[in-house]
């Protein structure tokens, strides 16, 4: 018997990843999507025929909407990717941050507790919540894993925090298979326009191509973060549900870059320098930084086997030349 597994959020970088893995190990995908006034399947144009893939409009703050969904489908899985994620945006509107990413959560919890409990399910969380703290090991490196203290900095994060923890408590007072992935930062050629490293990678493919003059206004340059590919990242994801209990799990690569370093790397791979094309705007630093995020994975290594198989200069390259290819056609 095929399973079937419910995606929030199946039109995102990590929704269209998820579902094209599933779909190759034949599983029945139910897509939900939020209502819009247009449709924008781009990354899942691959699949949207696919004979098992159900497409379904949705929202996550209506409870019977959701419940009505697993009523009807009985998922053996649930992933939960779908929220109001970017971090500058949370500052501005906080209570639809927290509206989706917390009292969404709960109604999927609510949802499986009371009419699915069989249910496998997976709740994204983030590396935002770490906030501006790590640990350190006995050599003096900061890092951070599973037992390092949540301090977040955002809307976003604290939102993420409260559904890390509901997670937590349907897992153990109702015994539900309900697990967290903390994810640190993780990229690919699908990733939004309006996140930093793709804003990045669009603007060289527009300048590649002749199709900018202006400059590149970014923030702080010198946050740093640990990137990975979602790619891989989705894989991870999937291992996490086809476990025999239920835990939480830090993904990531364990090598930490700065966004300047992101930038260098990305100007240099088309022999550019980006001080001739950047310009620093103010407005774009965050009310409270995250300053420093560097994971360690040796549980998920170690449980589920999971490593990531993509180099940060791999990362780079491919988002780049594809944002190349992208504006070699506009």
């Amino acid at each position: 018997m095929n399973k079937t597994a419910i995606i929030t959020g199946i039109t995102g970088q990590d929704g269209s990843y998820l579902a094209e893995l599933l779909l190759e190990k034949d599983y029945k995908v139910v897509g939900l999507y939020r209502r819009s006034s247009s449709y924008h399947f781009e990354r899942i144009s691959s699949i949207v025929d696919h004979p098992n893939l159900t497409l379904l409009e949705f929202d996550l703050t209506d409870p019977s909407v959701i419940l009505s969904i697993l009523k009807q489908y009985e998922p053996d899985e649930f992933y939960n990717l779908a929220a109001m994620s970017h971090v500058g945006t949370s500052f501005h509107q906080p209570s639809t941050t927290f509206d989706i990413n917390t009292m969404g959560v709960l109604h999927i919890l609510e949802g499986i507790r009371t009419t699915s409990s069989a249910t496998k399910y997976y709740q994204a969380s983030t590396s935002e919540m770490f906030g501006k703290n790590y640990s350190v090991d006995k050599n003096n490196n900061k890092y951070q894993d599973e037992n390092t203290p949540l301090i977040p900095q955002s809307p976003y994060a604290v939102s993420k925090v409260a559904s890390h923890n509901l997670v937590r408590i349907y897992r153990y007072a109702y015994n539900i298979f309900a697990t967290s992935g903390i994810l640190f930062n993780h990229e690919s050629p699908r990733r939004g326009e309006n996140f930093l490293t793709r804003k990045v990678t669009k603007y060289i493919g527009q300048l590649v191509n002749n199709k900018t003059s202006d400059n590149l206004k970014l923030g702080n340059l010198q946050a740093y973060r640990d990137w990975g590919h979602a790619k891989d990242y989705v894989y991870a994801m999937y291992l996490m549900l086809q476990q025999d209990v239920p835990d939480d799990f830090v993904i990531c690569t364990g090598q930490t870059h700065s966004v300047l370093n992101f930038v260098i790397k990305s100007f240099e791979s088309v022999d550019l320098d980006y001080k001739q094309y950047v310009e620093i705007d103010p407005s774009l630093y965050r009310p409270a930084e995250v300053d420093y995020l560097c994971g360690r994975s040796l549980k998920a290594q170690k449980v589920l086997g999971w490593i990531p198989s993509t180099s940060f200069d791999d990362l780079v390259s491919e988002m780049i030349q594809s944002d190349i290819k992208v504006y070699a056609n506009v």
